[in-house]
């Protein structure tokens, strides 16, 4: 199945994993990817901690679980490269409108890796 076709179609509870430059990690609950490509996502972000963890440290992990599941999901290994602020793109990617509509990034990552929540099997678009 197509990671865009996964992303429209499933619910459950996303988690993001980053570090900084030091290696410390932070995780932060998001929302499904914004799936741009078949090897490109993006995420909406605030300026906090996952995005400052980005600017030293390029490199994540996001973690799907399917709701109602332990098991089914995707882990998706990721790379940022580019970033946009406050643009119209990223207005009409947003699924809830919490009122600011400022101080907002469009954080694209190029999909390093996909696997499935448990077991290894390598894959690229698949799990």
């Amino acid at each position: 199945m197509e990671l865009k076709e996964y992303f429209e179609n499933a619910d459950g509870l996303g988690v993001l994993a980053t570090a900084d430059g030091d290696g410390k990690v932070d995780l932060a609950v998001y929302s499904r990817p914004h799936v741009m490509a078949e090897d490109t996502v993006a995420f909406i972000m605030h300026d906090r901690l996952s995005h400052h963890n980005l600017e030293t440290n390029p490199h994540a992990a996001y973690l799907f679980v399917e709701e109602g599941t332990k098991s089914k999901g995707k882990r998706l290994f990721l790379t940022k490269t580019k970033e946009e602020k406050d643009t119209e793109l990223l207005q009409s990617l947003r699924r809830r409108d919490y009122g600011e509509k400022e101080g907002l990034y469009l954080v694209y990552f190029t999909v390093d890796k996909v696997l499935p929540v448990l077991g290894s099997q390598e894959g690229k678009t698949g799990g």
